[in-house]
């Protein structure tokens, strides 16, 4: 009986000790870690959603970021091609034959210590390309708008924005009619 008690004792006094070892410090706070200029150059993958009037298309893509510029090396062109060729079998041929695509999108960062981001205003540049179709080449040129900001979030380190294709010129006219093609990056991580 007497061993009973001891043991007895001795689980409690053990459940009591581990109990006290499980709770946590009263100084659990968490302290982000500040961003800075230049934090948000390096390479990004980021799922790029592209969508024009009821189509949307999603696409794992990498872009990298430095020095005010975002450049990416394979940009996509697709619904570009579709809305000046028309054509499926067309676009398909006429993006095999202009091959990969590099744009570079330039920005103004300004860091805003208070919510720990870097705050993107975008001054895209005109994209101008060369389409074969039926043995000519249409030069397109596309006129990209950037209304909302971007920004590159300290607490995750992700960078997020999207941009618009606002127009489209062949040949020196307008492309008409024509449904703007939109490209979103909601989520885009370094690696």
């Amino acid at each position: 009986m007497k061993k009973l008690t001891v043991l007895k004792a001795f689980v409690v006094a053990f459940i009591a000790v581990l109990g006290l070892s499980l709770t946590s410090c009263n100084n659990d706070t968490y302290e982000p870690i500040p961003v800075k200029k230049g934090d948000e150059n390096g390479t990004y993958r980021t799922k790029l959603i592209t969508t024009q009037g009821n189509s949307r298309t999603e696409k794992i893509m990498d872009f990298t970021v430095k020095d005010s510029v975002i450049t990416y090396k394979e940009f996509p062109i697709k619904e570009i091609v579709k809305s000046v060729v028309k054509d499926a079998a067309k676009t398909d041929a006429a993006m095999t034959a202009m091959g990969k695509i590099e744009y570079k999108l330039n920005f103004t960062p300004k860091l805003m210590p208070e919510q720990n981001v870097i705050e993107f205003t975008f001054a895209p540049k005109t994209l101008a390309l060369q389409i074969p179709v039926d043995g000519q080449t249409k030069n397109a040129v596309v006129t990209f708008v950037a209304a909302d900001k971007g920004y590159f979030i300290g607490q995750d380190w992700s960078l997020r924005f999207g941009f618009v294709a606002d127009k489209i010129t062949v040949d020196g006219t307008d492309l008409t009619p024509y449904e703007k093609i939109k490209y979103d990056f909601p989520y885009s991580l370094k690696y």
